[in-house]
């Protein structure tokens, strides 16, 4: 199966499961790779700058990569054979790159404002931050604020997976062939433009929805998509060809 791929699908396809091998192996040796390599928000006292490229091919369950990497060989394989490795590379980390921007818009604010309740509250922000650092969260100080318990978990939930890159490889597929035909649950037929359009109205809904018990980055969704329709149609324009 791996001779099939072209060169990038597979290399990143190796190195998410490299990555997840090693996200076992250092477990059971108390290192936590997901909380040192995921994408912690910018204002979040664990957060370094190279979590920005790392926490695409972190994965948390097996499930998880499971599904994103079945996507990710499906239709970026397709994708790469059109476009030629150079360009699905680009396209690809673009796409994760503006997942990971539009998922701190809106949760980096909300950090730096929970933050500043807790200061005018004369709450000791910088031993919260410590204790973060150490990741250690004390149980009596979660219960002694409810400010501080929102500050605790958004500054230490890291978000982790290739989904915002795939939604914008998903996105550049059904502009590029929205007529393809999916076996939605190997029985239904779907084209593509209404499966992933559903889809992203889907993720936008529960976007805006904020429901802080949904471990979702449904907001990195919606940037790789927005991000992956951008660039397909800069490029379908450039090129003067339509591919459907």
């Amino acid at each position: 199966m791996l001779n099939n791929l072209p060169q990038v699908t597979k290399n990143i396809l190796i190195l998410n499961v490299l990555f997840f091998i090693a996200t076992l192996v250092f477990q059971e040796r108390g290192v936590d790779l997901i909380q040192l390599l995921g994408a912690h928000y910018v204002n979040s006292p664990l957060f370094n700058p190279y979590q920005i490229v790392t926490y695409f091919f972190m994965h948390g369950n097996f499930f998880h990569i499971l599904m994103n990497m079945y996507l990710f060989v499906i239709l970026g394989s397709y994708l790469e054979r059109l476009w030629g490795a150079k360009r699905f590379f680009i396209f690809y980390i673009i796409c994760a790159v503006a997942a990971f921007g539009l998922y701190n818009i809106i949760g980096a604010y909300e950090l730096y404002h929970l933050k500043q309740i807790l200061i005018s509250q004369d709450f000791p922000i910088d031993n919260i931050n410590s204790l973060l650092k150490e990741h250690k969260v004390i149980t009596e100080l979660y219960a002694s604020s409810a400010e501080y318990g929102l500050y605790a978990e958004k500054a230490s939930l890291p978000m982790v997976g290739a989904s915002g890159a795939i939604f914008g490889i998903m996105t550049a597929f059904a502009i590029l062939f929205p007529n393809t035909e999916f076996l939605l649950y190997f029985a239904i037929p779907v084209k593509a433009k209404f499966l992933v359009g559903f889809y992203l109205l889907f993720e936008v809904i529960m976007a805006f929805q904020n429901n802080y018990n949904d471990p979702v980055a449904h907001l990195a969704h919606i940037g790789g998509a927005i991000a992956g329709a951008i660039i397909v149609l800069i490029w379908r324009k450039k090129d003067r060809a339509n591919f459907w």
